[in-house]
């Protein structure tokens, strides 16, 4: 079982100091990997329900700092030696996938082929339309931009055509340190986003590892596998378990789950030390 560390760029984790305090005491304890949210602007006062807690309402106020995922892991990486850097997730439909193909290829080449990109394709509609971009086009956005990045990432420059983006063959370099590329990580809490993880992925992340609801995801995985002819062990399986016992994380790895990703235990030097420590010797040394 490996271990992450999710929200890892939110609140005063954005910020320098306790950035740093946070990713190389995790890098020291033996965690595996950080993973970074996205929101480029949140709507004052935003009607779209968040899908993860019962309020409908995420757990920290509309004017919360997110730093940018792909600044932010690079400062991570010159950090760091052997954490693994990952977008957990990124708002995949928000962006051009020229533009998100050299981010994570540059990530991926200074880190020394650590970066992973976890992609997702949103769920607040009053952000997607201060941008300018159709909500109800983000799947199929989302799924075209995977299939897009990838041939940027080919060897050989090759033209693109779908229905959002289209270019002849061009050039976009460097490439990735891992080949054939960057392991994209599909996001989500549904069916559709399991099934789109068999397709397209090279992992799935439910960022909400709910007891009753993962294996009824992990089924659907499955079967979509089924029928398009690939086997099922090749996508790693990620969650998000905010606390996690170890009774929690056995559970969680008889299900197939490869990564369990915690929040941050605080926001300061001695509560971030403190927290991981004790998650260190009493959950990932006794797995």
């Amino acid at each position: 079982m490996k271990f992450g560390i999710m929200f890892s760029n939110a609140g005063s984790l954005a910020y320098p100091r306790n950035m740093i305090d946070l990713v190389q005491t995790a890098e020291q304890l033996g965690f595996e990997s950080i993973w970074t949210v996205e929101h480029v602007v949140v709507p004052v006062g935003y009607k779209a329900r968040y899908p993860y807690s019962e309020s409908g309402r995420m757990p920290a106020p509309d004017d919360v700092p997110i730093a940018d995922p792909f600044v932010f892991l690079a400062y991570a990486a010159a950090l760091t030696k052997t954490l693994r850097l990952g977008t957990g997730i990124l708002i995949l439909p928000q962006r051009h996938p020229a533009y998100v193909a050299k981010e994570a290829a540059t990530l991926d080449v200074l880190s020394g082929g650590r970066a992973i990109l976890g992609v997702g394709i949103g769920w607040m509609r009053d952000e997607f339309d201060a941008l300018g971009i159709p909500f109800e086009e983000r799947v199929a956005r989302t799924e075209e931009a995977i299939r897009a990045i990838r041939t940027l990432w080919k060897p050989h420059p090759e033209p693109f055509a779908g229905r959002f983006f289209r270019w002849g063959p061009v050039e976009s370099n460097p490439k990735p340190v891992q080949q054939p590329g960057v392991p994209i990580v599909i996001g989500g809490h549904v069916e559709a986003a399991a099934r789109r993880a068999a397709r397209l992925g090279d992992g799935f992340f439910p960022a909400r590892g709910d007891m009753e609801r993962l294996p009824q995801l992990l089924a659907a995985l499955r079967d979509e596998c089924q029928r398009i002819g690939r086997r099922p062990e090749e996508i790693e399986i990620t969650t998000g378990v905010p606390r996690p016992t170890l009774d929690d994380a056995k559970r969680y790895e008889d299900m197939g789950v490869a990564r369990i990703t915690i929040l941050p235990p605080g926001f300061d030097r001695e509560t971030i030390r403190k927290g991981l420590e004790t998650f260190a010797n009493t959950i990932m040394a006794k797995l």
